[in-house]
């Protein structure tokens, strides 16, 4: 089967676009995730135009190889690796931005641009791409569309859904299908669009986006609150949140966090804090908002509230913030990553439960969180090789997206299902929602080729 499927492949496909080398093949396997099983792909395709996709996707078919789409890996629950025998279709190489209109506010790319990439150039038409994840100068947007990321300015502007307007998807089949629109507005038919986002690849391949863009916003500015409690910086949370205030950013860092940034980066930032938040606000008199939030959070409880003193120092408060699952990851060996979102008003009782989890447990959890939508990154920190503290890793995990969803939560907010969290989806969804989510997958997918074993 492998020859039969390596000669079919190269009928449509230059050279370099087709990689069967069991060393090379074998580092396209898997994304960062731990504890997520990876199968041994037959063979790695990198298209670079959408006729290549499709006839990727007419071979696999004729074969019924399954196909697992990747962009840059950077994701964190499985949702990219690879099952045996499969064909790893990665897109990275599909990476042109195709127009940026600065009168219909829109970018027409393809899956491989990297966000960061996107977002600068925009920004030089004087627009703006709000989805940010942490990885955002690795992540490519047809990874993000996988998933439905979001990023830290979420509070504000929302995740990667609320941004595709349209897409191109290669089916399974290998057929083309159009979802969509380059519209502001439009209503016609199902929302095949919105289906898509969040699939990790499990409907269809992207192979092109049209992206909402919004006017460029004033710089933002920073200021980050020490609090003597987890419990004090989310009461804080809540009363921003309920004054009415609209904070471009407002994440929270626990003690753990804030050592860890400090030990890796040199940031500086306050070890003697049980919790620092952190607030930003791009609105146009940005000074007077992170007044009114210094209040707030003197008001519960903060014992310092410290306002950057320009743009370059805002900065460097949100690259310490981006570089926390990093400094976390240096703590230990390996680390389990959650994502469990939570009402606001629950966030308190979701980072303490979280504590509890790692006492009982005798582990360490650190925990960074978009705070303002209540979205939180407890970061498991153990060794591998440790069988007794994998197992209490293990189990960890696995509490405290029970928490979640007793909280009223979700099992993720952003990083997706994949392998990581598929046997926890049904719980979530219930066999009804879960129902008809297969029948969805069977009605695109039929002989079940795209990325399988994610999701259920």
């Amino acid at each position: 089967m492998d020859d039969d499927l390596i000669v079919r492949l190269g009928e449509g496909l230059p050279p370099e676009a087709l990689l069967t080398d069991p060393q090379v093949t074998a580092s396209y396997a898997r994304d960062t995730a731990g504890f997520c099983d990876a199968g041994t792909p037959a063979a790695v395709v990198l298209p670079r135009t959408v006729e290549q996709v499709r006839h990727v996707m007419r071979t696999a078919t004729a074969l019924r190889v399954p196909v697992v789409p990747q962009g840059a890996r950077t994701g964190l629950s499985g949702a990219a690796n690879a099952s045996d025998g499969c064909i790893v279709l990665s897109l990275v190489k599909m990476d042109r931005i195709l127009e940026i209109s600065t009168v219909d506010r829109i970018a027409v790319v393809e899956p491989g641009v990297v966000n960061a990439v996107l977002s600068r150039a925009v920004a030089e038409q004087g627009l703006y791409y709000p989805p940010d994840p942490s990885s955002w100068e690795q992540c490519t947007i047809g990874g993000n569309i996988g998933t439905a990321s979001g990023g830290l300015c979420c509070v504000k502007y929302g995740v990667t859904a609320e941004y595709v307007l349209g897409l191109d998807v290669v089916l399974a089949d290998g057929r083309l299908l159009r979802t969509g629109r380059r519209t502001a507005k439009g209503v016609a038919g199902y929302d095949l669009t919105r289906l898509f986002v969040g699939s990790e690849g499990t409907l269809g391949v992207v192979v092109g986006a049209v992206l909402a863009l919004r006017p460029a916003p004033p710089r933002q500015l920073a200021l980050a609150a020490e609090f003597p409690s987890v419990a004090a910086a989310c009461e804080a949370v809540c009363a921003v949140m309920e004054a009415g205030l609209t904070p471009s950013l407002l994440e929270l860092m626990d003690r753990t966090t804030v050592r860890a940034v400090n030990a890796l980066g040199k940031m500086g930032l306050p070890e003697s804090t049980e919790a620092l938040l952190l607030a930003a606000f791009d609105t146009p008199d940005a000074p007077a908002d992170l007044e009114a939030v210094g209040r707030l959070c003197a008001a519960a409880g903060a014992g310092s509230v410290v306002p950057a003193e320009d743009e370059a120092e805002s900065e460097l408060l949100l690259q310490a913030r981006r570089m926390s699952l990093t400094a976390l990851e240096a703590l230990r060996p390996a680390t389990m990553i959650d994502d469990v979102c939570v009402p606001r008003s629950r966030l308190a009782e979701m980072l303490d439960g979280t504590a509890a989890v790692a006492a009982a447990h005798d582990l360490l959890i650190g925990v960074c969180a978009h705070a303002g939508d209540g979205n939180t990154h407890p970061v498991v920190c153990f060794d591998p090789a440790d069988e007794d503290e994998t197992r209490r890793a293990r189990e960890s995990f696995e509490e405290i997206m029970a928490l979640g969803l007793s909280l009223g939560g979700t099992i993720t907010g952003e990083h997706g299902v994949g392998v990581l969290k598929k046997e926890w989806l049904a719980r979530e969804l219930g066999p009804v929602g879960l129902e008809m989510q297969r029948t969805v997958k069977q009605a695109f997918d039929p002989l079940g080729l795209l990325n399988p074993g994610k999701l259920f």
